[in-house]
């Protein structure tokens, strides 16, 4: 407990640290601006009185006016020139990889094939003591294909996957590509009405599951909720005779039948759309209450596991550890991705271990890892051992790396090199930070802030509106000012098109229109970042409703419809509170319950059933009233500034223990929340 409390201050001191070393390397930096421009107006004298190159004397005369006009974007672009010509090297060898694979139709189960030939014997998936080689993945995605052709399945078709992390779930959807049709992966944490509502959404036609969650399948067909559709059970050959792994009744058993099942062989690729046709759904920001069917393309497939590839400079002899579930993106396909599409071999887990991290990256001889900001944190929480030290790591990438941890993560760990990933699975606003700059999210080169899709407009902090000059136009935001990602929406390109949900209106939603000129289009990532003058940028919250814990996105409205349906009550608000040495902000329901009426035991039951572990609220707040604004909506804000503070609160707040059940918050358990020893 010791051990946690030090490492807590050493989070904030190395938050404070951080910020210090920036204002003092800027400070510096821009000290240096003056010494630059002497150096230029020499080097022009020189090359203008000096030599008689006319093309060296015109290049310095240039920069010579732009010093003059802007000392600022010389000393910016001259600071940022390695860190640009490296990028714009590996950004251009992406685009020609994209631009052959789209004009030539070439799908995720095209790339595969070539691969799957060129090295048949090498291993593509590696989880404990088993492993698949690319041979072997290859034939048994085309056996689910020739399966499903014999069901009848067309083009266009969706089949709802619901299995947990093995070494045959990427290949079954492969299989299912070949074919045209969709594979809805469900997320394998939901549970009655959201798992309903995934299914539903995407209009599966067919639903594939693993024995490994037979219970959830028996409970929707005891409430008479699923579908009448086909259901197909996949179950692993050493488990078919243990007890709780038996067929479902009504169910085909798909592991058997796919045993003496005839490949089917994966027809040429001739149409040049075949590469935007729609391959996954993968579920995101909604996947609480109800979910949204984000639409992953094969070009957007490629672009996301093509573009980590490429500009973070992974090889095909790289061993990737991936220990994150396979229905996100980034388990999903940036993890997934650099096995199918660059023939690394990828090592999976079917449950992240901070115990096991390293051993399993020094066991399998892992080159580079992925994270998950979380994941980092609890990797740091557990005991120092010097085994810890002991892998062959060059690179971990992934999102969510805080900057009051990055340092000491990288020096704990000697993890030579950090890729920092942002993106949203749905969005066009990505970007990557290759140079291992402290706590950024990436950067765009300060030439080409006008031309790259990404742009960061002025915004009202607390209601995340856009703000818009005389002409009704958004603002862009200076360097320092925080404000509102976008990036424009540009069908034609695949690092800038936005291919929505399945639920069309819940596309719409996501789009600014008239952003700076008449019929334009930018995709909204409810993000607020910072730029700095180099062309970093830095994450600072989300706006509206939403909020982040455990690594996923919590929709507020629809954690509040569900507690408003269980407790009968008109006034019930859900929003995010911060607890210290935490990421993310943990979830927080306020009800007005005057009379303190309200069955915590019922209300456990409920929310447990109803939603998975990371979108049910924290703590619960019962007040005799809720402020509102003059124009009678609630005030969210004052409630998540409040928190859950025993010592200046009066109301009764109650905290989810680990058995699931709601109590009321004591002073010991307060006090170890905010000394960062609670277990969270």
């Amino acid at each position: 407990m010791s051990e946690n409390r030090g490492d807590g201050g050493d989070q904030e001191d190395a938050g404070t640290k951080w910020k210090m070393e920036i204002q003092l390397e800027l400070n510096l930096k821009q000290k240096l601006a003056t010494r630059l421009g002497t150096l230029l107006v020499a080097s022009l004298v020189y090359f203008c009185f000096c030599c008689d190159s006319a093309v060296a004397s015109l290049v310095f005369a240039v920069l010579l006016a732009l010093l003059l006009r802007s000392p600022t974007f010389v000393f910016a672009l001259v600071m940022t020139a390695q860190r640009d010509i490296m990028a714009l090297q590996r950004f251009l060898a992406l685009n020609l990889y994209l631009l052959k694979r789209d004009r030539g139709g070439y799908t995720v189960a095209h790339c595969f094939q070539q691969l799957a030939r060129s090295q048949p014997q090498k291993h593509c998936f590696v989880m404990d003591h088993q492993a698949i080689t690319y041979a072997e993945a290859l034939l048994l995605s085309q056996k689910v294909a020739g399966f499903f052709s014999e069901q009848g399945l067309q083009r266009g078709d969706c089949v709802a996957l619901l299995m947990e992390t093995r070494l045959e779930y990427p290949c079954i959807w492969m299989g299912l590509s070949q074919l045209g049709v969709i594979t809805a992966l469900i997320n394998s944490n939901l549970r009655g009405e959201s798992l309903l509502h995934s299914i539903k959404v995407a209009n599966a036609k067919a639903f594939i599951f693993g024995s490994e969650l037979m219970d959830v399948l028996q409970s929707l067909i005891a409430n008479e909720q699923l579908p009448c559709i086909p259901v197909y059970q996949y179950t692993d050959k050493e488990l078919r005779s243990v007890p709780g792994h038996e067929l479902l009744p009504g169910a085909v058993d798909l592991s058997a039948a796919l045993t003496t099942q005839q490949a089917l062989a994966l027809p040429p690729s001739c149409a040049a759309e075949e590469a935007r046709s729609k391959l996954l759904y993968v579920y995101t920001s909604g996947t609480t209450g109800l979910p949204k069917a984000a639409v992953i393309t094969n070009l957007r497939f490629l672009f996301m596991a093509a573009g980590t590839f490429y500009m973070l400079r992974l090889q095909r002899d790289d061993v990737v550890y991936n220990p994150l579930p396979l229905y996100h993106t980034a388990g999903g396909i940036v993890g997934v991705g650099m096995a199918l599409l660059n023939g690394s071999t990828v090592v999976l887990r079917k449950k992240f271990s901070a115990k096991n991290f390293w051993l399993d990256c020094s066991r399998h001889n892992c080159t580079v890892a992925q994270y998950i900001g979380e994941l980092c944190r609890y990797l740091l929480a557990t005991p120092y051992t010097p085994e810890q030290q002991h892998h062959r790591l060059r690179l971990m990438y992934g999102n969510g790396l805080r900057p009051q941890i990055w340092s000491q993560f990288v020096r704990r760990f000697a993890v030579p090199n950090i890729g920092e990933i942002y993106g949203a699975t749905e969005g066009n606003s990505n970007l990557i930070n290759i140079t291992n700059r402290v706590g950024a999210i990436g950067f765009v080169p300060i030439y080409g802030q006008k031309i790259y899709p990404v742009q960061v407009l002025r915004c009202d902090e607390e209601t995340g509106e856009l703000l818009k000059d005389a002409r009704g136009h958004c603002i862009r935001c200076r360097p320092g000012e925080a404000g509102l990602l976008v990036g424009k929406v540009d069908p034609r390109r695949a690092v800038s098109a936005f291919h929505g949900y399945a639920d069309k209106s819940d596309s719409e939603k996501k789009l600014l229109r008239n952003v700076f000129a008449r019929g334009d289009v930018f995709f909204n990532s409810g993000d607020m970042v910072v730029c700095d003058i180099l062309g970093y940028f830095y994450f600072k919250d989300r706006t509206g409703d939403t909020f982040r814990w455990r690594g996923e996105n919590v929709a507020t409205q629809e954690v509040e419809a569900i507690i408003t349906n269980c407790v009968g009550l008109e006034d019930c608000v859900v929003y995010g509170v911060q607890i210290p040495h935490v990421e993310g902000k943990a979830g927080m329901a306020a009800i007005v319950d005057p009379e303190r009426k309200v069955d915590m035991d019922y209300l456990s039951i409920v929310l447990r059933g109803s939603l998975p572990p990371y979108a049910r609220p924290l703590f619960i707040r019962l007040l005799d009233e809720i402020p509102r604004t003059a124009t009678f909506k609630l005030k969210k804000r004052e409630l998540a500034n409040e928190g859950y503070d025993l010592t200046s609160l009066a109301d009764p707040i109650y905290y989810l223990n680990r058995d699931g059940v709601y109590r009321q918050l004591g002073r010991d358990q307060y006090r170890s929340l905010q000394a960062g020893t609670a277990g969270l």
